[in-house]
């Protein structure tokens, strides 16, 4: 197979200048949108520090999964050729895999533990972009069916680094409207803040990592309309990067310890988000039928609203 370059390493410099570009440009024309708009150095701090965390963890982490890629990419009859004529349909359906898995991560508890660190800021900038979780041994499984038809695990790793490298530059309140045609195909600065946003309209939309057709096909499209307000429903005020890392775990941990039987233990770990039981739900008068469960988008716009 050919020998792929490391993306990520070669984008570095790229990364450094557009963040230090960013930083002069909102020194010199701060926004007028209030206090999440530009940079805070304690919020940057960490986020570069959840990212150069996440290359070691990421570096653990790859020996399993790698070890499991190869067992199962040895033992499919199929294969794939990684010629330059195919890695644009390997980076299309790695961008179709990443729309799924990213969307899992926001539905599934367990997983959203993990995901949550990128949405943990409260700012919205480039580095923002840096703000990776320690805990991604929760992706690979999303991946296999690539690597089951043939996929060169090697060819997948380039096509996910080079989706990572395109989500750098949206992660932005710089870049207002792409043209018409490229926000219609293309994830882009605008679609990614409605991601990053914690109104209740806005959650758990444009899941999409290249491309936002995904979402337009799948009903998770959401265009930016009002100014988003990011973070969480319920913002974890730390700048601490142990904290920021495990901090929803944790979290799992304590609601299981206090859940009442197996069924509410199961759905702590693998409901929604903010998912609660029936009886946790307040509800009308006690001879009136029981609350229906809440779902996560639910209750993550109650939170949004009561805050």
């Amino acid at each position: 197979m050919p020998n792929l370059p490391d993306v990520v390493l070669w984008s570095i410099p790229a990364f450094v200048l557009l963040t230090v570009v960013e930083v002069i440009s909102v020194r010199l024309h701060p926004a007028d949108e209030g206090a999440a708009a530009g940079y805070e150095t304690k919020d940057a701090v960490t986020s570069v520090g959840m990212g150069l965390g996440s290359l070691v963890f990421d570096f653990v982490w790859k020996i399993p999964i790698v070890a499991v890629y190869t067992a199962v990419y040895e033992l499919t009859p199929l294969r794939v050729p990684v010629l330059w004529a195919t890695l644009p349909l390997m980076l299309l359906a790695q961008d179709f895999f990443y729309y799924w898995s990213h969307r899992g991560h926001h539905v599934v508890r367990v997983l959203w533990a993990c995901h949550v660190v990128h949405h943990s800021s409260e700012k919205f900038n480039l580095t923002t972009a840096l703000r990776q979780p320690w805990t991604s041994l929760t992706v690979w499984p999303f991946y296999v069916p690539l690597v089951a038809v043939g996929v060169h695990p090697a060819a997948l790793a380039f096509c996910s680094s080079a989706n990572l490298v395109y989500q750098f530059w949206i992660h932005t309140e710089r870049i207002d409207r792409m043209p018409r045609w490229f926000e219609f195909v293309f994830n882009t600065p605008s679609h990614h803040r409605v991601h990053h946003a914690s109104q209740g309209g806005y959650l758990d939309r444009n899941f999409g990592g290249i491309l936002i057709v995904w979402d337009r096909l799948f009903g998770s499209f959401v265009p930016e309309v009002d100014r988003p307000v990011y973070g969480l429903t319920k913002n974890i005020n730390t700048f601490n990067p142990i904290k920021v890392a495990t901090h929803e775990y944790v979290a799992i941990v304590k609601d299981v310890r206090a859940a009442s039987g197996w069924r509410e233990r199961a759905g702590r770990v693998f409901r929604g988000p903010g998912w609660q039981p029936a009886s946790a739900v307040p509800g009308p008068a006690s001879n009136a039928a029981p609350a229906a469960e809440t779902t996560a988008a639910e209750t993550k716009a109650e939170e949004t609203t009561a805050a």
